[in-house]
């Protein structure tokens, strides 16, 4: 295996974060480099290089603040492709987080067991961000156009807002609305009390998003039937990465 080459942050607004974590449990935060992403698998493994820093997702925010470390570790995370996934290789699986929260119809959702059935994409983020948020959504709505109708059927597609403020039930389901209209299942908003949802992203091992839920995570988590993420994507990969990581996960449940 080639030695781990380190790559510089990219300029996306929304850093690339992932959370390191031991036993279940976030430690760290580090910034996911993706100025470089690898074309196809097989290509040598990055290195993810340690960092507290998270990006705005607001118009002209240029500037990094620095985020909120939960240990005081400085870390590194091998990730990238090694063969098996197009997205960002997970060098700890993230174990699927366990939280209820309100969604678009005003009703209770528990994570856990409301995406049992399938694979499971998990993205923090709010309706008003201008840039990665909504080109996230829209890049899982052409991967989930370009799988098998019942890959795309039995996929979990969950939006927690950051911004739980503004973002009402009625605000989410209107805003996810415009990415999955044509799709065979519909995208799941999901909002809440803020301690709820500061919750759910320390669970799900995602740092917690600062300054009004403005600054956040841009990771997508991919969890399959083992109820783990051994894959993620991030703002440098493209909806057939997602599509083709989905189709590993349909062919191996």
């Amino acid at each position: 295996m080639s030695s781990p080459q380190s790559r510089p942050a990219p300029s996306f607004r929304c850093t690339d974060l992932a959370a390191g974590r031991v036993d279940g449990v976030p430690t760290y935060r580090v910034l996911v480099s993706s100025a470089t992403r690898p074309a196809r698998r097989g290509l040598p493994v990055l290195a993810l290089a340690a960092g507290l820093l998270l990006a705005g997702c607001s118009a002209g925010a240029d500037a990094a603040p620095e985020g909120h470390d939960h240990s005081g570790a400085v870390a590194s995370v091998a990730g990238g492709s090694n063969g098996t996934y197009d997205g960002t290789q997970l060098a700890t699986p993230y174990k699927k987080p366990q939280f209820t929260l309100t969604d678009s119809t005003g009703a209770a959702f528990d994570f856990t067991d409301r995406t049992a059935a399938g694979p499971t994409l998990l993205f923090f983020g709010y309706t008003h961000c201008p840039d990665v948020c909504p080109t996230t959504m829209a890049d899982i709505a052409v991967a989930l156009r370009q799988v098998d109708p019942a890959v795309a059927a039995k996929t979990s597609v969950v939006f927690v807002t950051t911004d739980p403020a503004r973002d009402t039930p009625a605000v989410l389901g209107e805003y996810l609305h415009r990415f999955d209209a044509d799709l065979l299942a519909p995208f799941v908003g999901l909002t809440g009390e803020q301690a709820d949802i500061d919750q759910a992203q320390l669970s799900a091992g995602v740092p917690l998003a600062e300054e009004n839920g403005q600054l956040h995570s841009s990771l997508l988590l991919l969890y399959g039937a083992d109820d783990l993420a051994h894959d993620a994507f991030d703002a440098g990969n493209t909806p057939r990465d997602i599509a083709d990581d989905l189709r590993l996960l349909a062919g191996a449940a």
